[in-house]
């Protein structure tokens, strides 16, 4: 909190200066939300080890990738690594109910800075911590067996489309968490992810499903960006030749751009009618 009320009053210079005041107040929100994981250290320490417990617990215990010539594990990967990007809505909406519930994002609307500095540090916050958890992810897959096999680019391209993945919805949870505005609604909003998560390609190929459940699960965005990023690493894909899955690159950022475009102006828009 002290750390938000060290930003001055914008004086009225040109767009320059607005962009400093506005790029001041928003790293002022990005420390105030790191500074979180240095006093909340077992949340953060949570948030990275379960998606390591899932991905361990479906190459070990489950099976993932059944059916997919070569290892399931290089199936079952980039998979675990898209389902890792959606599944940290449930920490972003609960940090924003929370700052809702204690009054913390009232208090901070009527400070002297950009209003939007607050959506600002949550999200930059929240993708540094996505940074981090693709880190220990590839790290621990690299462990278990799976390997890449197109060179730095590709793989940097896939964790591009991973980020992109995550930026839009981090975007879903903070307009969700401002509908919400109550930490006990987060756990409505975790009984519908978890659906949405498992009916994608990330354990199974959707040629192993019935043919309807297939081509819902084809367009899944998160299938989208699962089958992309298995496309970029050189891992097999369980293609079908359906025009989703051979075009899966397309529709791995379009899918994301469509739900920023839609869930952005709204939670913007959202934050600035609060508490009127």
């Amino acid at each position: 909190m002290s750390a938000a009320t060290t930003t001055a009053v914008p004086g009225p210079g040109g767009a320059a200066s607005r962009l400093g005041w506005a790029l001041a107040d928003s790293w002022t929100m990005t420390r105030r939300e790191l500074a979180h994981w240095a006093r909340q250290p077992v949340a953060v320490l949570v948030n990275l080890v379960f998606p390591v417990m899932l991905l361990l617990m479906f190459t070990y215990l489950v099976g993932g990738g059944r059916g997919v010539p070569g290892d399931p594990t290089e199936y079952l990967v980039p998979g675990m690594l898209a389902l890792t990007m959606a599944f940290g809505l449930e920490a972003t909406m609960l940090a924003v109910t929370q700052d809702l519930g204690k009054g913390v994002i009232d208090r901070f609307r009527s400070m002297p800075m950009v209003p939007g500095a607050v959506l600002v540090g949550r999200s930059a916050a929240d993708m540094l911590q996505s940074v981090v958890s693709l880190a220990v992810m590839t790290g621990v897959g690299y462990a278990v067996g799976w390997r890449w096999h197109n060179g730095a680019a590709a793989a940097l391209g896939a964790v591009g489309l991973l980020l992109l993945l995550r930026f839009a919805m981090l975007w879903v949870g903070i307009q969700l968490a401002m509908v919400a505005g109550r930490p006990e609604m987060v756990t409505a909003v975790q009984i519908l992810v978890w659906p949405v998560g498992f009916l994608s390609n990330v354990f199974a190929t959707p040629a192993s499903m019935p043919g309807w459940l297939g081509a819902v699960v084809e367009w899944n965005p998160m299938s989208a960006t699962a089958t992309a990023v298995r496309d970029l690493f050189g891992n097999p894909g369980g293609a079908t030749g359906s025009w989703a899955a051979e075009h899966a690159g397309l529709l791995a950022v379009l899918w994301p751009v469509a739900i920023i475009a839609v869930f952005f102006p709204l939670a913007v828009r959202k934050f600035a009618r609060l508490s009127r």
